[in-house]
């Protein structure tokens, strides 16, 4: 009998086996290796040095008198060197580059299989050749497949406002040899082409290039499935890590992909919240490798506001990305619940609408993937129709779907990637619009029959010239009369430059009936322009409450203030930025008039009022970081505030956080002018908050924005002013200074206001206090992005929030300032009580 038990435990536990390691090959966990590609090959093209690191450590080799290059490199090539680096530009690879002046190959011997192909492209000046001049054409697998025609790196670095470029292909290669062609696409003397690096990696096979066999939905096309076979290439156009921040190369899962944090790519100011879960063990099924993406994609996600809420049914959350009108694109969209409460089929089912037509009806990632943090992945191929422009916004809508009657409403998305399709193997597409130009750009080649055309155009000339001067005489003649009436509408017309803006231009006797006469009373506070009044004044049929600040005739500010505070706030709209009501120039009045702000200033709450919590103190920064990030990438031109510090950040009667203040701002580089300049400028903004490197070196850019926001995060943690002269002298006056030495010693709790002692989880204040450190970095190059701040700010009030709610992360994330459900509405300022 115990014989018979003993087999039978025997077998059940063979059977437990068995089904354990099933289901370990359907469901793996996250923590295996990365995968490691056969190919791992990056040259640094033109340099010198043998062996170089980039800034993320990865080893790139050189290229000169290497295997990669034909012996006569030496002759068809020149390697050189920039003659200017933008600071923010890594050195490896783009400080060097392979010029080329005639038709120079690149070959490979590789495995066959699908590789990826990325080059690289700074468009600075090498040997003194203009960057404009290089148009280049890139062809690969011995012409089979066209990768750039005619391109040019210049054009569409300042089409994305980008310092330098890295294109991306997956090729099939059924081989052992892959070429890669650079030709300069005109013939004129100064032409050349020019590369700065190369990436060759291979990727596992079915990765993206899935094969004839694996049907994928054509989006419009419902009936008729797409394949992409070997013979498709790819181009890389977006990897866009949902909600979460960027992913350097040497952080992904072994394919050394960038993926970029989505925020600039969010159409108007409902943007949701972002969504983090890193302590949940991610499991992958079988049909999504481990390699698929990141861990950090799937622990990340983008959704809309708090559960429940009906206005979800007004509005999409909503994605644009300009691509290459006239080409297929692939599209894949990653998923992975996050959300504790949501653990079955229909409890969060949603709408996605891929370039206006619908991809899916009723996506439910539980359902797809069968439980909570399993990734899953959905690929869709969308058509987009060639236009005359050459550039079109590709769109991606998702809309919770109510049909189902679903326990949530509410979307979820972790990541995106789109991908060009070849098109008879052409990837290629125009240039972007130069500005002032009217049609997409092109080098024109040299026709065999120019002297044919020459004379023709001759005798065009001959034939205009006599024309011209009959016309000449005439227009002499109409300018003459027009004089006087432009000279006697010169006033007119400048008053309807000013009313074109998107603001009021008020009278004086509106100005003076809300103030009562600007009524000492009424007076909120004043500042380096001026004083602030509380006034009220009929805009439509509603009475509305305003701030009203009268320009000081003594002023140093001036006039110039009041000119850039209507240019810049005139043009801007974004729910954490002050919006300008109006304005009034008569009398010799300045006077500027906005919404009024009824919780004042950030200032006033840490030093002048009753101290704020920890939780209301991280939303306030995370929606004046919201504000910063839209200046310095989503404003055309960016823009840089220069004058960022907590009385310049204003609280409504909602306390949301908005960026006030612009008369010191100025408009941010173009990519065209990064070759020769940077912005050269007096230095201005406040004492305490001006960052060390523009003040000794006067070069402004918007790293310094970040180290004054650096130092108002310092300022929320510590509840002590920026720069503070009353102290003892051997103590710190600067609050930076102070700071850091707390940090240095690993004291960090004695930065802490004592109001908030013993409130701050520490994982909250470690975020917290790193972020607001690289902030305040010496060099600017070394401090983060808004991108990685905001980002930062939003895992701080997680971290802070999610003990004490923790299945409500997105109900505390939702007051962060996104309430705004329509784009272009209207926002406020108050005054600015302390002067400069």
């Amino acid at each position: 009998m115990t014989s018979a038990r003993t087999i039978c435990y025997y077998s059940l536990f063979i059977l437990f086996f068995l089904h354990f390691f099933y289901s370990l090959k359907i469901l793996v966990w996250a923590d295996d290796s990365s995968y490691v590609p056969l190919e791992n090959i990056a040259l640094n093209c033109g340099s010198s040095s043998l062996k170089s690191s980039s800034y993320d450590g990865r080893n790139w080799s050189s290229d000169i008198r290497s295997q990669f290059v034909p012996a006569t490199a030496d002759t068809d090539s020149i390697p050189a060197e920039a003659s200017f680096m933008y600071p923010a530009v890594p050195e490896v690879p783009y400080k060097t580059a392979r010029i080329f002046r005639s038709q120079f190959t690149f070959t490979f011997d590789v495995t066959p299989g699908p590789k990826f192909v990325r080059l690289h492209f700074y468009p600075s000046s090498y040997l003194g050749l203009n960057a404009s001049k290089a148009f280049l054409s890139v062809t690969a697998l011995g012409g089979r497949y066209s990768l750039l025609k005619n391109f040019s790196a210049s054009l569409n670095a300042d089409y994305l406002n980008f310092a330098y470029l890295m294109r991306e292909f997956t090729i099939y290669v059924s081989g052992h040899i892959l070429d890669i062609t650079f030709t300069p696409s005109s013939k004129a003397s100064d032409a050349y082409a020019f590369v700065n690096g190369i990436e060759l990696v291979s990727t596992p096979l079915n990765l993206y290039i899935r094969g004839a066999d694996v049907p994928i939905s054509f989006i419009g096309y419902s009936s008729v499935p797409f394949y992409i076979d070997y013979t498709s290439a790819l181009e890389t156009m977006y990897r866009l890590n949902v909600g979460g921040q960027d992913i350097e190369p040497n952080a992904d899962s072994g394919l050394f992909r960038r993926w970029t944090n989505d925020q600039a790519f969010i159409f108007g100011a409902a943007d949701g919240v972002n969504h983090f879960n890193f302590s949940m063990a991610l499991r992958y099924p079988k049909t999504v490798p481990l390699y698929t993406a990141p861990q950090s994609v799937y622990r990340t996600a983008r959704t809309m506001f708090p559960n429940d809420f009906t206005y979800h049914l007004n509005y999409n959350l909503s994605w644009f990305c300009p691509i290459d009108s006239g080409f297929n694109y692939l599209v894949r969209l990653h998923f992975c619940e996050l959300d504790e409460a949501i653990t079955k089929s229909n409890q969060r089912v949603f709408q996605i609408f891929i370039d206006n037509q619908t991809a899916e009806d009723d996506a439910d990632v539980v359902g797809w993937s069968g439980g909570r943090g399993v990734p899953v992945f959905k690929d869709y191929v969308v058509m987009m129709e060639a236009v005359k422009q050459g550039k079109q916004d590709l769109w991606l809508d998702l809309h919770p779907n109510m049909e189902t009657r679903p326990q949530h409403i509410n979307v979820i998305l972790n990541g995106v990637e789109i991908f060009k399709l070849s098109s008879d193997g052409n990837l290629a597409g125009l240039n972007p619009l130069k500005i002032g130009s009217v049609g997409a750009l092109s080098p024109i080649e040299p026709s065999s029959h120019s002297s044919e055309i020459s004379k023709k155009i001759t005798f065009i000339i001959i034939g205009c010239s006599c024309g011209g001067v009959v016309l000449l005489f005439l227009l002499c003649l109409l300018a003459y009369w027009l004089k006087n009436i432009r000279e006697q509408s010169n006033v007119k017309k400048k008053k309807k430059m000013m009313n074109t803006r998107l603001c009021h231009n008020f009278s004086i006797n509106v100005i003076k009936a809300a103030t009562n006469n600007f009524e000492e009373a009424r007076l909120l506070g004043s500042g380096g322009f001026g004083k602030v009044y509380k006034g009220y004044i009929k805009i439509g049929r509603d009475r509305t409450t305003v701030a009203i600040k009268r320009g000081n005739p003594t002023s140093e500010q001036g006039a110039h203030e009041f000119q850039t505070e209507i240019e810049m706030l005139s043009q801007l709209r974004h729910h954490n930025l002050v919006s300008l009501i109006g304005y009034c120039k008569e009398d010799h009045e300045m006077i500027l008039v906005y919404d009024y702000m009824a919780n004042g200033t950030l200032f006033d709450h840490l030093f002048c009022r009753s101290p704020l919590a920890w939780e209301q103190r991280l939303k306030i920064c995370i929606g004046a970081a919201r504000g910063l990030y839209y200046l310095h990438t989503g404003a055309k031109p960016r823009i840089i505030h220069r004058d960022v510090k907590s009385t310049n950040i204003l609280l409504d009667e909602n306390w949301v956080a908005k960026v006030s203040d612009f008369g010191l701002s100025k408009v941010g580089l173009t990519i065209s002018s990064l070759q020769t300049t940077h912005i050269s400028t007096n230095v201005k903004g406040s004492f305490g908050y001006i960052d060390p490197e523009y003040y000794r070196r006067h070069r402004l850019t918007e790293k310094s924005d970040v180290y004054s926001f650096g130092i108002v995060l310092l300022e929320v943690l510590c509840a002590r002013p920026a720069s503070n002269p009353m102290v003892e002298e051997d103590e710190h006056t600067n609050l930076a200074e102070w700071a850091i030495s707390f940090h240095q010693k690993g004291t960090i709790d004695r930065l802490v206001d004592p109001y908030l002692a013993e409130k701050i989880r520490p994982t909250s204040l470690a975020t917290f206090v790193d972020i607001a450190k690289n902030c305040l970095a010496e060099r600017g190059m070394e401090r983060p992005h808004m991108a990685e701040v905001l980002w930062n700010l939003e895992l701080a009030l997680q971290l802070q929030t999610s003990a004490e709610v923790d299945r409500d992360v997105d109900a505390s994330l939702a007051a962060l300032g996104n309430s705004d459900m329509t784009p272009g509405v209207e926002f406020s300022e108050i005054m600015m009580p302390v002067g400069r």
